[in-house]
């Protein structure tokens, strides 16, 4: 069978990563979280203090991406490769409301893009990966073979994050992920450097009413139907 690259763009909590993973691994392909990136880089510039939620030193940041380095190592006992920020395993620290609360701050900074995207793209370059974002089928990797675009409500997608939260015990409400889901919604829909939009040629998948294993379900077929064309 033939290697394809498949690009899962959508809103934030529609469970593009748990997908993402999952037919990566299904179909033996490479799996990069870019929205771990964008996470990793905001969380580098809160250890440094760059950025708050009142403040943004936005030009120091561009200064330090040359020493922000990241990469994506797998971790045989999850199954799925975890993102280390110069050599540190953060991939639960990144997963915090307190990121989540910056990371669209820290996404929409055009220097920060280039530098994820130039990434994202040599890691793609050899087909044979599933890569979910915000602008992989629009920006990243717009020749993708299979581009997704998963969306749901904002009160379904709140209350998903929601039940994270309260399973690894951070103290926050309903009400403040909901803001905070709709707050991300309006600053990737609205920024000027790659914003959230469907591409022409993606599917929509609205998971609002779909069970995980039918949304896999769904996109795994439409995935082997492209790979085994001739």
């Amino acid at each position: 069978m033939k290697n394809i690259t498949i690009a899962i763009d959508g809103f934030s909590s529609t469970g593009k990563s748990t997908i993402a993973k999952e037919l990566a691994t299904k179909l033996k392909y490479v799996y990069v979280d870019s929205g771990a990136m964008y996470r990793a880089v905001t969380l580098y510039a809160m250890q440094q203090n760059l950025i708050s939620e009142s403040a943004f030193l936005q030009e120091k940041l561009i200064d330090e991406l040359k020493n922000i380095n990241l990469e994506f190592k797998f971790n045989t006992s999850l199954g799925f490769a975890e993102i280390y920020l110069n050599g540190v395993n953060v991939e639960t620290e990144i997963r915090n409301m307190k990121v989540s609360r910056l990371v669209s701050k820290v996404a929409e900074v055009p220097e920060v893009r280039r530098k994820m995207v130039a990434q994202q793209q040599q890691m793609g370059k050899d087909k044979g990966v599933v890569m979910d974002g915000r602008d992989i089928g629009t920006v990243v990797f717009p020749d993708a073979e299979l581009k997704i675009f998963m969306t749901a409500s904002a009160e379904k997608r709140a209350k998903r994050r929601f039940d994270e939260f309260v399973e690894r015990g951070e103290p926050v409400t309903f009400d403040e992920t909901l803001k905070n889901v709709e707050y991300r919604d309006h600053i990737d829909t609205s920024r000027k450097d790659s914003p959230l939009v469907k591409a022409k040629d993606a599917i929509e998948i609205d998971n609002s009413r779909l069970t995980r294993t039918e949304q896999f379900e769904k996109v795994y077929k439409l995935a082997l139907k492209i790979i085994e064309q001739d």
